[in-house]
This record gives C-alpha cells, sequence and structure tokens, in this order.
C-alpha cells in the first residue's frame, strides 16, 4: 500500500497539479510520440535527474522496438534558479542517424532542452524531437522552441517540485507537482 505523500509534504507546500493529471497528460503525450516510434529508428533520451520521472512513466505507455538511454544535463544544480547549462554525462548510444527524443521533465526556459538537442544534432541525429512533461508559464519560454511533445500540462513561474524536480534534492518521486510558498 501507498504512503499517503501529503502528510509529509514540505511545511507550505501546495499543490499545482494532480497526480491524476499528470497521468492524464502522459497518456496524452505518448499517444503522439506512437506514431514516431512506430515509423522511425528512435531512441528516447532522458535528461537527469529530472526527466527520469517522465523517461520511465513515458516508456511504460509505449510499445515498439525503440532504445532507451540518458545524458545526465543541469542548469540548477543546488540552487532554486537556474544558471548556465552544463552536460554532466553524454548518451551511451551513438545517436547518428537515428531520430532522438529528448525528454525533460519541465521546459521554463528552454536552456537544457536546447543545449542537449544541439549536442545530439551535433552528433548526426536524423531528427531531433523534444518532449517535457510539463511547461512552465514564463515570458521567456515563448522565445525559445517549445517542446515537440508535451503533456499540455502548465505551471506558473515558481519553484516547483515532484515527479522528477526536486526541492534540495528530494521530492523528485512525487506523483503530484507542488510548489512551495518560500518567504
Amino acid at each position: 500500500m501507498r504512503a499517503a505523500h501529503s502528510a509529509l509534504l514540505p511545511v507550505g507546500a501546495t499543490e499545482l497539479v494532480s497526480a491524476a493529471a499528470v497521468a492524464e497528460g502522459l497518456d496524452r503525450m505518448a499517444a503522439e510520440i506512437q506514431g514516431v516510434i512506430n515509423d522511425q529508428e528512435c531512441v528516447l533520451l532522458g535528461v537527469l535527474s529530472g526527466g527520469l520521472f517522465t523517461l520511465v512513466r513515458l516508456a511504460d505507455r509505449l510499445q515498439g522496438n525503440y532504445r532507451i538511454d540518458y545524458c545526465h544535463a543541469s542548469r540548477y544544480g543546488d540552487q532554486h534558479h537556474g544558471a548556465g547549462f552544463h552536460l554532466q554525462r553524454k548518451p551511451a548510444l551513438a545517436l547518428h542517424g537515428l531520430t532522438v527524443i529528448v525528454v525533460d521533465d519541465i521546459y521554463d526556459r528552454g536552456i537544457t532542452m536546447a543545449g542537449v538537442c544541439d549536442y545530439c544534432q551535433h552528433q548526426g541525429a536524423a531528427q531531433v524531437l523534444s518532449a517535457a512533461l510539463v511547461v512552465k508559464n514564463t515570458p521567456a519560454h515563448l522565445q525559445g522552441t517549445p517542446p515537440d511533445f508535451s503533456t499540455g500540462l502548465t505551471v506558473p513561474d515558481v519553484f516547483v517540485f515532484g515527479c522528477g524536480m526536486d526541492l534540495d534534492g528530494r521530492w523528485r518521486h512525487l506523483p503530484a507537482i507542488y510548489r512551495l510558498h518560500e518567504n
């Protein structure tokens, strides 16, 4: 039996997106991605650490013959505000000639997604597509290239956690998305 997460949450945490809404969004995104997997030689490339949640839950909804790999890219580190892009671990697979679907937890300013997509292009991927669990509603995200696939879930321009996104290295495992009201 699952433990109740709400009793264990940090003080001041408020649910923004329910676990049911996250699951429905993942179902929608998987339905869109399935067509690409059916037609092309694909690899789902998770962006760790946050994208692991989305990668696993998305892969569980997909069928067919595709590969899974990961890279480790970061913009936040241990901070609540993003900094520059850093690719800490490159994918193990040779990406040349493959359709790569970069999978991440959140798209806010597009810096991480753009950095990983650019890397894949430089490695000779036939096509690079992107997928994000949630899109942060910020003026800056409107300037970048939005994900090719999304769940349709948006959050305000606040620090969020759960569903792969962390708060001080914790809470990634939560099935819903929360915000913390900071003083």
